[in-house]
Parts: structure tokens; C-alpha cells; sequence
């Protein structure tokens, strides 16, 4: 059965003090709740990286960053490497973030040596994916998710794409207060799902994980987290909010 996963990616939020406060606040709800099979991933800024992983050394969740350069080491200034989060002992890394392709410019190829990277050093890519609105407009989403997955991800064999998250994300609904329904939703997860089975097989694409992103929070987690196809969330906003947090993680 495939994993269940609730990430939070604090991106570029919280002064050192109020982070510590609110892993603390995390970890202490989490040992006071069943997860059941699912899993807590806290992403947070990579200046807290050591701090998280201190703290989740006993307790009840993983640590990711929210992104890495494609290289052990050289002459990248302000970057990190994947050989530094390895030393860490980090479980993730979200690579693809739209805000990446966005603000930086990350391109599909780029994106591939990130997850060839991490791979490389037993670190499990949380890659995403996702439409603007205009290509949603233009009925063109499909085709950007198809491209997107098949430059970045169709390149692994299957031993090495069993260990990658996918995470789906409707651009038009981050941080805008607007969410896909459950039927989109479940809408597109069935199709890269489909998409891997296409290029892999069936027992593969069931065994993926792939996580909504955009907009979820505690009121639509449980709908979303329902459909079929939906193995969880990468959530960002309401990752700061160690209640609201905890009520998504508990919505399966």
C-alpha cells in the first residue's frame, strides 16, 4: 500500500525563535495523535535544517529542505548541496516548487539533475508539478503536466522512480485562497498516475505517492484526501499553523 504523506513547506517564513516554537508545538501534538500509516515531512528554512532534525530524532515525523544545487560541492555561492543534507540525515526534498520555476527559471532539465542528485545520496524527491491559469483556460494542462513529468521523472528506471513523491499543484490555487475541487483533483492524480502505469506499470503507479498541493488546509484536507487517487498534501500556508497543521495531518 502506498505511503500516506502530509508535508509542510514553510518556505521562506519564521525568524529562528518562532521556528523552534513551532516545531515544538508540532512534535508535541504529534506524540499525542494517531497517524495511523501516515507520514509527517516538515520542510523547513534550510538555516533550521539541524534544528528540525534534532527535534524529529524523537519524534513522530521526517525532515526535508525545500531545495537543492545539482552537485556535491564546487564553486556555487549560497547554494546546498545534496552530499550536505545526506550529513543531516534528511528523508525529502521538494525539487520543482513552482516558485522555483518562476522566480529562478527552473527548467525541466534542471529539474531531472536535482532528482538525479538526490537519488543519488537516498534522499526521496518530492517533485512537482502543475499548471498556470491560462493553460488550465486553454485546456492545455494535461499536456504542461505531461511534459513536466515525463523531462523530469521518465529518465529513471523503475528502481530508482519507486522512491520518488509527486506532488500536484495547481499554480492558479497557491497562496491565492482558491482550490481546485476534489474532482479536479482527483482528476489529475489519476492521470499522472496513468502516466506512470503508461510508462512503467500498473503496480508501480499504484505504489506512487502523489500529494495535492494549493491551497489545502483544514477545511478541505479531509474532502481532498478522500478521492482515490489523492495520497496526501504539500502544504504551505497552513504549515505555519501548528493547529491547522495537525488537523490536516489527522484528515485521512
Amino acid at each position: 500500500m502506498r505511503k500516506q504523506i502530509v508535508a509542510g513547506n514553510w518556505k521562506m517564513n519564521k525568524t529562528f525563535s518562532e521556528a523552534e516554537t513551532l516545531i515544538t508545538e508540532i512534535a508535541d501534538a504529534l506524540d499525542e495523535v494517531d497517524l495511523k500509516d501516515a507520514e509527517v515531512v516538515l520542510c523547513p528554512p534550510s538555516l533550521y535544517l539541524e534544528m528540525t532534525t534534532d527535534v524529529a530524532f524523537e519524534s513522530n515525523f521526517k525532515v526535508g529542505a525545500q531545495n537543492i544545487y545539482p552537485e556535491d560541492s564546487g564553486a556555487f555561492t549560497g547554494e546546498i548541496s545534496p552530499l550536505m543534507l545526506k550529513e543531516l540525515n534528511l528523508a525529502y526534498c521538494i525539487i520543482g516548487h513552482s516558485e522555483r520555476r518562476k522566480y529562478f527559471n527552473e527548467t525541466n532539465e534542471f529539474i531531472q539533475r536535482k532528482v538525479d542528485a538526490l537519488l543519488k545520496h537516498n534522499i526521496r524527491p518530492i517533485f512537482c508539478c502543475g499548471e498556470v491559469l491560462p493553460e488550465r483556460e486553454a485546456g492545455n494542462h494535461f499536456d504542461v503536466v505531461k511534459r513536466q513529468v515525463e523531462e523530469s521523472l521518465f529518465h529513471l528506471n523503475v528502481d530508482a522512480f519507486i522512491n520518488v513523491v509527486i506532488a500536484y499543484e495547481p499554480v492558479w490555487a497557491i497562496g491565492t485562497g482558491v482550490t481546485a475541487s476534489k474532482e479536479q483533483a482527483q482528476e489529475m492524480h489519476a492521470f499522472i498516475r496513468g502516466l506512470v502505469s503508461a510508462k512503467y506499470d500498473g503496480n508501480t503507479a499504484n505504489e506512487t505517492t502523489i500529494l495535492y498541493g494549493g491551497s489545502c488546509n483544514g477545511k478541505n484536507a479531509r474532502e481532498l484526501f478522500a478521492q482515490p487517487d489523492v495520497d496526501g498534501g504539500l502544504i504551505g500556508g497552513a504549515s505555519l499553523k501548528a493547529d491547522e497543521f495537525l488537523q490536516i495531518v489527522t484528515s485521512f
